[in-house]
């Protein structure tokens, strides 16, 4: 028995570490935990409760986004519009402001962002477009609509007590981080446990398998940009309340944001695969290398380049260790 037992514990083991190998939050975790480390020994602030909470802050809006972004890329999609959405939807709420009580008029700014993904989500699946050109198309429109509703100007008239969706703290935590996670357990648990999510995994790893089996594959295909425009309305809410004002360059590149994060906490682009737990750890490590390069004083010219970098080096160590764990 001695002898059987010598053999079969290498080979034990070796497996036990090739499956912890393939665990991509694993590893996104373990990268996250190394840019801390970094930029806790290169900035001796970063540690500090004033600005772990202003991480916390900063992960609010990119990191609500980036729940849409989820939905939208694991059926193989993309949705270039979100940042435009959010500039229209933010333009919106400040308009309704005016006009109704808050629930109504942050009602009626989400209604208008989910209206706007549902119209990108039907040409894409029900008229077989490409995603690339419809939502590039929809993200110019938006951000034309929001200079046209907002009269090419700032909405500074936006009430204070819309700000205490920012600055309420239930247990000291802010109600818009609370909110933050709160949508994160959300989508993790409709992924992972309902119908719905696994046809949303269906449909991005292979769509015809997934109407062959007689799923909702149209259905499937239009609900994650109705998600991603609705959730862009939300984070520009939480933006507004914290800034009360609304700009209609608001959201200006946030899509980019919102893929680099998904796709840094390794979702495909192809579709099929992803998690909402490795969208969160890639929404930290972003907004940490932006908070860390605040601090060190990198130039705001440089921050885009370095980002850009880390991202693709990220991206490029991902698929190197993905072919070695595979083999």
């Amino acid at each position: 028995m001695t002898p059987v037992t010598t053999q079969h514990t290498p080979r034990t083991s070796s497996v036990s570490l090739r499956r912890l190998g393939q665990s991509l939050e694993l590893r996104m975790f373990g990268l996250a935990l190394l840019i801390a480390i970094v930029l806790s020994a290169l900035s001796p602030h970063f540690l500090s409760a004033n600005n772990l909470m202003n991480l916390l802050d900063q992960s609010v809006v990119i990191g609500i986004v980036a729940i849409g972004m989820t939905f939208v890329i694991l059926t193989g999609g993309i949705d270039l519009s979100v940042g435009s959405v959010a500039g229209l939807t933010g333009v919106i709420l400040g308009l309704a402001l005016q006009e109704f009580s808050i629930p109504v008029a942050i009602g009626l700014a989400i209604i208008a962002g989910a209206g706007i993904g549902l119209f990108s989500g039907v040409l894409i699946a029900y008229f077989g477009l490409a995603a690339f050109v419809v939502t590039l198309g929809v993200m110019a429109i938006g951000r034309s609509l929001a200079y046209i509703f907002s009269g090419q100007t700032s909405i500074s008239s936006i009430p204070f007590e819309l700000s205490d969706l920012v600055f309420t703290t239930v247990l000291g935590v802010p109600t818009n981080v609370i909110c933050l996670v709160a949508l994160y357990i959300l989508a993790g648990l409709y992924l992972s446990y309902t119908k719905g999510g696994r046809t949303i995994y269906a449909v991005g790893s292979n769509k015809e398998a997934a109407r062959t089996a007689g799923l909702s594959v149209l259905f499937y295909s239009i609900l994650p940009y109705v998600i991603s425009g609705a959730l862009a309305a939300v984070a520009v809410t939480f933006l507004t309340a914290q800034i009360l004002s609304v700009d209609p360059l608001t959201g200006n590149l946030l899509e980019l944001d919102a893929i680099a994060a998904v796709v840094i906490g390794g979702a495909s682009l192809y579709g099929g695969r992803g998690s909402i737990l490795g969208t969160l750890i890639g929404v930290v490590i972003m907004v940490m290398i932006r908070n860390g390069l605040n601090l060190l004083g990198v130039s705001p010219f440089w921050q885009g380049s370095a980002i850009g970098a880390i991202i693709i080096l990220a991206l490029l160590i991902e698929s190197l260790l993905s072919r070695r764990t595979r083999s």
